[in-house]
């Protein structure tokens, strides 16, 4: 083999912290969390959401900070590489560290297309093509042609939008090109500060609006602000809200994915990563709960009123962003530049978390086959622009919510119990602890040790064990998809499989180089 390439490296800790934060501050933060807690509960959705990330999101976090920055010292930047590190013994372990690879290179097919539409959004909204478009069926007709899945008078084929996606592809390979410390941590320190200023200003403007409707004195923004956020404590018997809660802490926080272990792993050994994962994670938190809890939702209240609401924080996460908020910031004054400001905010967003997917997938090639940067992001740009192409044709055949099922959903759990038994149990729970203050600036409460150990992980194969009981077998037999799309479906997970089959090949491939 020729001569093993140095490992990139973070200029310095405020670089790694709006990285991890920018991975994990997403198009959910501000769509997909708003909905969610306005449709359980509202309120009382916060309370299984800080238990959640108490006792799941924390405890994952710092382990998924120390095993990558442990399995750095060994020259892995992936699961498979780390996993091996840790269980040295066991020959199978690295197979399942492929779902730290796989998971987010099939979100990544996805994410990219729909982030591209959030800066299409921003360019409309720019040039005025939004503008008159103030009632929700006119804003869906608009979206439906922009993503071809219909015909109309705003567009006539899906050209545009493919636009949009080739400009937002190659801005996430151009970023991801020049590596670690040269394009994500550059990318991060301008897009995060940009993307909370954007944030802040739409706060402001939404909390200071009057009412909009003088017949409904009632549709104010404190009601609004009620609506998100006064409990309905009934909901908490529900379990389905705590699985709720539990699984928007994972999209929050980017765990059980594999973007953090890679992260973490270009970390040398004496670099804090106690305080700087909570940093990171609190950031994402105050996008979240502060900035995302006090747009949308707030905002739709004081237009439709109560009646409509609950069905709006229902409607599904593109009909929020790109229908709802449309309809209502193009009936204030300056709607061109706050549909900018909302759409961009997104694109910033959902920028910041694309070019982490990508890592991944790019360092193991590095790492594992000793590729140069230029050749892994080539081999990168060239795999995935092939493997995008159903999402964008094939959008309105369920493709999309089946690579975000597996890639954004099981899969994070099924990764996030994993590493956390071999973390606590594998790895052992004295050796970890004694790991993760190596050069810590934050002792960490004892009893993490107990949750690390025992709570975490059985919280985790808890919510496992009722999707399987409950989910499982509707979902196999594809129950509740139209019988015109199943053989989309099926295509979609027949693709998805042999995915998985080359990675296991590419990774049974490198441990047979390294006893060459």
């Amino acid at each position: 083999m020729g001569k093993k390439n140095l490992r990139d490296s973070w200029t310095n800790r405020f670089g790694i912290i709006m990285a991890v934060a920018g991975s994990a501050i997403g198009l959910g933060n501000f769509l997909r969390f708003p909905a969610k807690a306005a449709a359980n509960g509202g309120g009382a959705f916060m309370i299984p959401y800080l238990i959640s990330f108490l006792l799941l999101g924390i405890p994952l976090m710092w382990i998924e900070w120390t095993l990558g920055r442990y399995g750095g010292g060994f020259g892995h930047g992936t699961a498979p590489g780390i996993f091996h590190s840790i269980w040295r013994k066991n020959r199978f372990i690295k197979y399942f560290g492929i779902i730290g690879i796989f998971g987010p290179l099939v979100i990544l097919i996805y994410y990219t297309y729909i982030e591209s539409w959030t800066l299409a959004y921003s360019f409309f909204a720019l040039t005025k093509k939004l503008t008159g478009l103030t009632d929700t069926a006119s804003l869906r007709n608009f979206l439906s042609g922009f993503q071809g899945i219909e015909q109309n008078q705003f567009f006539d084929n899906l050209g545009t939008a493919y636009f949009f996606f080739l400009i937002t592809f190659i801005l996430n390979i151009s970023v991801i090109y020049y590596g670690i410390r040269g394009g994500i941590e550059k990318l991060c320190k301008i897009a995060l500060p940009l993307l909370f200023f954007f944030g802040i200003i739409l706060c402001i403007r939404v909390l200071s609006l009057g009412t909009p409707h003088p017949q409904h004195p009632d549709w104010n923004i404190l009601n609004g602000l009620g609506f998100m956020w006064n409990p309905d404590f009934s909901a908490l018997k529900s379990a389905k809200v705590w699985l709720e809660a539990a699984g928007q802490i994972f999209f929050t926080l980017s765990v059980g994915i594999g973007m953090i272990l890679t992260y973490a792993s270009y970390l040398s050994k004496g670099d804090d990563i106690t305080l700087s994962g909570l940093t990171a994670a609190s950031l994402n938190e105050m996008a979240e709960v502060i900035i995302g809890g006090s747009i949308i939702i707030p905002a739709a209240f004081m237009f439709f009123g109560p009646q409509d609401i609950h069905a709006i924080a229902t409607s599904g996460t593109f009909n929020l962003g790109f229908v709802t908020m449309p309809s209502i910031l193009n009936q204030l004054p300056w709607s061109e530049f706050f549909g900018f400001l909302w759409f961009a905010l997104l694109f910033l967003a959902g920028v910041t978390s694309s070019v982490s997917l990508a890592q991944p997938a790019i360092a193991f090639m590095e790492d594992e086959f000793n590729l140069s940067r230029k050749k892994a992001v080539t081999i990168f740009g060239i795999t995935t622009f092939i493997l995008c192409q159903p999402a964008i044709f094939f959008l309105k055949n369920g493709v999309v919510d089946e690579l975000d099922f597996w890639g954004g959903t099981f899969l994070i759990v099924l990764f996030a119990t994993i590493e956390t038994i071999l973390f606590g149990w594998i790895f052992g729970i004295h050796k970890a602890w004694d790991e993760i203050h190596q050069g810590a600036d934050l002792k960490i409460p004892k009893i993490y040790k107990f949750i690390i150990k025992y709570i975490t992980p059985v919280f985790l194969l808890s919510i496992l064990g009722m999707w399987l009981v409950q989910e499982w077998w509707p979902f196999i037999i594809m129950k509740n998809v139209s019988p015109e799309n199943q053989i989309y479906v099926l295509s979609t997970r027949i693709g998805l499989v042999g995915i998985f089959i080359v990675l296991a090949f590419l990774v049974k491939l490198a441990w047979r180089k390294k006893r060459e």
